[in-house]
């Protein structure tokens, strides 16, 4: 099996998704302006705090698979099914820590379009993303990915 057919052929790469999501949002707040907290509140502070959590889910992510020995970027084979850190709450928790991202950008920015573009983010994540993930998986792992699918959530 060469390495383009080794893959699920996700239609997207998650991280540019995902900058498309942040940029779309900061230029639409910025054309037209939509906030949707109330005035008064730390909301640099607790997007802030959202955003590093989720960038620690993230990197624990990261880190977990890498020194599971597999491959992160979704241009390249799986090696294993990982089941330690973070992979033993969710089967996602790197699409996970980057809703969560959004979330406290859009917290810290008072930006309801980043909200919205969390919604098309996450569809096209779903979709195009982790449904081809988990059909590839279960087609090179067989019954070891069934078992961890019925053992783990997608989400949480």
């Amino acid at each position: 099996m060469d390495n383009t057919a080794d893959t699920a052929q996700v239609i997207v790469r998650p991280p540019l998704a995902w900058g498309l999501a942040v940029i779309v949002g900061l230029a639409l707040n910025w054309l037209v302006p939509l906030p949707f907290l109330p005035a008064g509140l730390p909301l640099g502070w607790l997007g802030a705090i959202v955003f590093v959590l989720a960038l620690a889910q993230v990197a624990w992510a990261i880190v977990t698979i890498t020194r599971a020995g597999s491959n992160v970027p979704t241009n390249l084979p799986t090696t294993t099914i990982v089941e330690s850190g973070p992979y033993r709450f969710t089967r996602n928790p790197i699409y996970f820590g980057m809703f969560l991202s959004l979330i406290g950008l859009a917290i810290a920015f008072d930006n309801l379009w980043l909200l919205m573009m969390l919604v098309l983010f996450a569809l096209v994540i779903r979709y195009g993303v982790v449904a081809r993930e988990e059909t590839y998986l279960e087609r090179k792992f067989g019954d070891a990915y069934r078992g961890y699918r019925s053992r783990v959530r997608r989400w949480l």
